[in-house]
């Protein structure tokens, strides 16, 4: 667990001293596609506490669910219909709903490990 979070640590120092900066046209179609990846890093490590996390499946969704995002709201942008309100909609509730599922898991194992001190 801590490998990841190290990974993504240094990650975020990487794109930090880049220097690299999107062109504003771009941006809102980077934002839905790192709210895509959210979802999917969120929902793998609800699978990994659920015991069913397969690395395949989750490289797949990560690119494939960012890659997906941005072309509908592209598409949207074509149609002049607004498809980015209805992907944060939809990758919102995911987030919260994987971190609520996640925070259940942490909080009723902490409490099993002091039900079982209590015997």
């Amino acid at each position: 667990m801590i490998i990841p979070l190290i990974g993504l640590g240094i990650g975020v120092w990487l794109g930090i001293q880049s220097g690299w900066v999107l062109p504003y046209g771009a941006m809102a179609y980077a934002a839905i596609g790192i709210l895509a990846c959210m979802d999917t890093v969120l929902g793998g490590i609800r699978s990994m506490f659920e015991k069913n996390f397969q690395m395949n499946i989750f490289v797949s969704g990560f690119f494939l669910n960012g890659v997906v995002a941005m072309g509908l709201v592209w598409l949207g942008k074509q149609l002049n219909i607004d498809l980015s309100i209805a992907a944060v909609v939809v990758f919102g509730s995911r987030i919260f709903q994987n971190f609520s599922q996640i925070r259940r898991f942490l909080l009723n194992k902490r409490e099993k490990k002091d039900m079982i001190g209590e015997e």
